[in-house]
């Protein structure tokens, strides 16, 4: 494919609105933060709040919400794969700048992917670069296998400068203290609770008319929603439990909110380095005792993360044509006496209520997700309840998000709630799940799925086969084995369908997408978040 667009600009002035300052409110209910904007590293403050994206800027501008689609060109204006996508020739954008005025070239696309290959802690997808060469605005990558799978996080990298990172004596590790991107932002200054961004002087675009970017990471969800209610939040992405009443009805021409859905998932991932939890039987028994209703309308009110049903974990209606016909139909339903049953033909007894593994040992587990995601803290506590019937000793551990997030990236926990990536097919819920090429050893940090370790050589080959697959019949087999593995091993308990939504309030910026203008998902932590602040204009 070839692609070609966006025309250069310069720069502009914000208008007042009702925002003389120009300042845009954004929240994350995501607790203190740790100063670090390493734009590579999902542990960052940059990745938590989503600023990094107003810094950082992609090759090209992706979508969760239209993965079919080809993106937007950004700071690479045509792009086109050959080979089986297996190679890729990128045209670079003239006449960008970095924010410390030196300009930005097909040399430090080269860089950037290079320091990608030769760095595995940030190389998180494990992209199989193999040469990577500029000449004038071009920049061409092959790779050691097809990357169909991967086009969107090849497309969708960001670039950083090569002469500053280039002196970094360690960049995997290196919190970057002064940020400097293309993107129209700045950062101004860093607080545990609150970052503040100011728009840059010039840029190869019109100006936002957004002057200044304001992020607060709040406690929890109860926190944010007071914020979003009472209008010192403009933007965020939480959960609400009632959400009409606690924030819609506060100011009904103003608060609004849209969810657009995404190919993704939500479930319990289990440490399967951890024993017994490395065992299938235990795990699918774990997963029959799990009311995937409850978590729905209780947890998530009924709106915010839809009940997954099918038992391969694929979101439907979405996923509906990926589905293998013996799977056509088959539905999660809560059977606690055929997973006892299951357990004690497997080699599991019982010692009254409390179940045993092989060994003799009572089998426990703790819970754990940052205390102020509230709706994932309720199902935990709807897990435990669960597990309680099979005779599992739940402990629901309410974490600090910035520890839990190291903990998570560092394989330092025995059960989360979390979210696979998103992508066209199911393959990224299932390669965030089972991809044996994502492990990494407890205590290794730099994981982009496979949070619960598990390996298991069939699902890698099957993932490799699917990406690789010279034909659809292929993939379609490599798709319909993966479902397979996925219902037989049970690496994660899936209990929701992900979206890419946000709270947003038009009192002082109109420009919002929404149902009627899907130009970007609206979440500010993704990429596309810059898109959005730059379609925004005062409200009159």
């Amino acid at each position: 494919m070839t692609l070609s667009g966006l025309a250069a600009c310069g720069s502009g002035e914000s208008g007042q609105g009702g925002n003389a300052a120009g300042v845009l409110n954004v929240g994350m209910p995501n607790g203190p933060q740790t100063e670090n904007h390493n734009p590579f590293l999902p542990s960052s403050a940059g990745a938590s709040l989503g600023y990094r994206h107003m810094i950082y800027e992609p090759l090209v501008m992706t979508s969760q919400i239209k993965p079919d689609e080809e993106g937007k060109p950004w700071l690479a204006t045509e792009w086109t794969w050959s080979d089986n996508y297996r190679a890729l020739e990128l045209t670079i954008r003239d006449g960008v700048t970095w924010a410390d005025g030196k300009p930005m070239t097909a040399n430090d696309v080269a860089y950037t992917f290079t320091l990608l290959k030769d760095t595995p802690a940030l190389n998180i997808n494990a992209i199989p670069f193999r040469d990577i060469t500029a000449s004038g605005n071009t920049v061409a990558l092959t790779f050691e296998k097809s990357q169909f799978v991967n086009q969107v996080d090849v497309l969708s990298s960001i670039v950083v400068p090569e002469h500053l990172w280039s002196a970094m004596d360690d960049p995997a590790t290196d919190t970057v203290k002064n940020p400097v991107g293309t993107g129209p932002y700045e950062l101004k200054t860093f607080t545990p609770q609150t970052v503040t961004l100011t728009r840059r002087d010039e840029y190869w675009q019109d100006l936002p008319e957004v002057r200044e970017l304001r992020y607060t990471s709040y406690n929890d969800n109860n926190a944010q929603t007071t914020a979003l209610a009472n209008g010192s939040a403009e933007w965020a992405f939480t959960f609400i439990s009632n959400y009409e009443a606690v924030y819609v009805d506060k100011d009904p021409e103003h608060h609004k909110l849209w969810f657009p859905p995404t190919l993704a998932v939500h479930g319990l991932f289990l440490n399967t380095e951890n024993k017994p939890f490395d065992d299938p039987v235990l795990r699918r028994a774990m997963s029959k005792v799990i009311d995937r209703g409850d978590v729905f309308e209780q947890a998530e009110a009924g709106y915010f993360y839809p009940e997954v049903t099918n038992v391969t974990g694929i979101p439907t209606p979405a996923g509906e044509s990926f589905i293998a016909d013996e799977f056509q139909g088959e539905t999660y339903e809560v059977d606690v006496e055929g997973a006892k049953r299951e357990l004690t033909e497997a080699g599991y007894s019982y010692d009254g209520d409390t179940l045993l593994d092989r060994t003799g040992a009572p089998v426990e587990i703790t819970l754990s997700n940052p205390s102020g995601w509230s709706d994932y803290i309720t199902t935990l506590e709807i897990i435990k309840d669960n597990l309680s019937q099979l005779g599992i000793a739940a402990t629901v551990e309410k974490a600090n998000a910035d520890a839990w997030t190291t903990n998570v990236d560092t394989g330092q926990f025995e059960a989360a709630m979390h979210w696979t990536n998103p992508g066209a097919t199911p393959y990224d819920i299932y390669q965030s799940m089972m991809d044996g090429a994502l492990y990494k050893p407890v205590g290794t940090p730099g994981v982009n799925g496979n949070w619960g370790r598990f390996r298991d050589d069939d699902a890698t080959a099957a993932l490799d086969a699917y990406a690789n697959a010279e034909s659809e019949a292929a993939r379609t087999e490599a798709m319909h084995e993966l479902q397979r593995i996925f219902v037989e091993q049970q690496p994660v308990l899936v209990t929701g369908a992900a979206n890419a939504g946000a709270e947003y309030s038009t009192r002082n910026w109109v420009g919002w997408p929404d149902e009627n203008n899907q130009y970007a998902p609206p979440q500010p932590t993704l990429l596309n978040s810059l898109d959005v602040v730059l379609h925004l204009k005062p409200a009159e």
